[in-house]
């Protein structure tokens, strides 16, 4: 039975399973790198949660939610672990690095899961010696609101790990999908990455304005936000990696991230966490308009 939950990562993603997974009665210990990062990871969760529970939409006060959270930079925490969530930036030597170390760490029922949005689950877990208890559990942003899990499983995952990550999935209020063959990009993101490339480089053509293809996206297509603003919101640098991640494997160029995405994030334009990406921001995230375009 699980009833503890090691989330690595104290980002948008990582803050944001370790909160649902919180709401949901589970132990979780989210961890990262630096106090700093946590103390950040955890001020946002708390705030979140004191919105929903504000709005009544999930049961308990905040209190007791985050007082279910615990947050530590001690990777040895993992060592009470049922589960694993990894939400760590994505690279592939870093995931690697990490679940190495988790593997040495943790009890041998203990089964992991990698939130990564691209890289295939078969390079992360060869690692491990636990391939049958490793898949990818690839959740959406912003997590608390995203009902949606893809669930990747490589040619070792076992059925009974697929079918313990779903439950755990609907204990957290969430719909899975199953992707039954481990390809980057897995399924919805091969799905949504070519339309966002095709949209930057209408952009980048003069075509069409940023604001307008995130007007169109969300009127014509029924989207709570276009790419650009869902790519401010995940982080440039995160979707410029992923992109480039899918294109790196297939060699299809409609997966190649166009000129002006890459010198945006050379250029320290990451979204709302560095105040300007493809829109600008105040202090407080509120959006103000839209940014330059590179030339």
């Amino acid at each position: 039975m699980i009833k503890r939950i090691f989330v690595a990562g104290a980002g948008l993603m990582g803050g944001g399973i370790a909160q649902v997974c919180a709401q949901a009665g589970y132990e979780v210990t989210i961890r990262d790198l630096t106090d700093e990062l946590i103390e950040k990871g955890l001020r946002s969760v708390g705030w979140s949660v004191g919105k929903l529970v504000e709005k009544g939409k999930v049961p308990g006060t905040a209190d007791e939610i985050m007082g279910r959270i615990t947050g530590t930079t001690d990777l040895s925490a993992a060592a009470s672990a049922d589960f694993v969530f990894e939400a760590v930036v994505e690279d592939l030597a870093v995931k690697r690095r990490l679940f190495a170390d988790l593997d040495s760490i943790c009890p041998p029922y203990t089964v992991f899961a990698s939130n990564t949005s691209a890289i295939p689950i078969t390079k992360i877990a060869e690692v491990t010696n636990r391939k049958t208890q490793f898949l990818g559990a690839h959740f959406f942003s912003p997590v608390p609101m995203m009902r949606i899990v893809e669930l990747i499983r490589t040619a070792e995952t076992s059925e009974e790990t697929i079918v313990l990550v779903e439950e755990i999935c609907q204990s957290l209020g969430k719909e899975t999908i199953r992707v039954n063959r481990d390809v980057a990009g897995f399924a919805l993101n091969r799905i949504n990455y070519p339309s966002s490339v095709e949209a930057i480089r209408l952009v980048e053509a003069g075509v069409v304005s940023v604001e307008d293809v995130d007007k169109g996206m969300r009127l014509g297509f029924g989207r709570p936000m276009g790419p650009f603003e869902t790519s401010d919101m995940a982080g440039l640098d995160v979707a410029y990696n992923a992109y480039k991640a899918v294109y790196e494997e297939t060699g299809d160029e409609k997966f190649r991230p166009p000129e002006i995405f890459r010198k945006k994030v050379e250029r320290g334009e990451l979204g709302r966490k560095t105040g300007v990406g493809w829109y600008r921001y105040d202090g407080e995230g509120k959006k103000l308009g839209p940014a330059d375009v590179p030339k």
